[in-house]
């Protein structure tokens, strides 16, 4: 898959670019999954996707390094934003083996984990059932992906 970074912008009214995430959008914490918003897509977007990855777990797994927390696709080309808890969208299969938004737990003691939050555009809208993987989504939007960019989020437990 291409991953080309667009002009796009993502931004989060909870926390900068690689600033910590607020415990209310943690495990550990109320597991809410955070606003985000973004601007600038690429010209014919008609339907978006939004993945949350933490490459720094300390997990392989399908041939993957890191670990997935939320996958969310679906969403039309008019959605330029999702508020704190979005019902908004169809949700993926994360690696908490189970479907929506899991927030950050890295591994006590283990250290300050990057989040990535990516929304990646797409040439056309989604209707992708329920419940997909990573590697199951990403083969479905890879033909289709126009371009895609990422708010990262830092947190630490311990």
């Amino acid at each position: 898959m291409a991953f080309a970074l667009s002009k796009m912008q993502v931004t989060s009214s909870a926390f900068e670019n690689f600033q910590a995430m607020p415990g209310r959008h943690a495990a550990d914490g109320d597991d809410l999954s955070p606003p985000l918003a973004w601007e600038n897509p690429p010209e014919g977007t008609k339907g978006y996707a939004v993945i949350c990855h933490d490459p720094d777990a300390p997990l392989v797994q399908h041939g993957q390094q890191g670990f997935v927390h939320w996958l969310l696709y679906n969403l039309p080309g008019s959605v330029t934003s999702l508020d704190e808890a979005t019902a908004v969208g169809t949700r993926g299969h994360n690696d908490f083996q189970r479907n929506g938004y899991g927030g950050p737990m890295p591994p006590e003691g283990h250290g300050t984990h990057l989040y990535y939050f990516w929304v990646l555009a797409l040439d056309k809208p989604t209707a992708l059932p329920e419940g997909l993987s990573m590697p199951e989504l990403l083969k479905q939007l890879e033909p289709h992906l126009l371009g895609m960019n990422r708010l990262i989020g830092t947190y630490q437990r311990g």
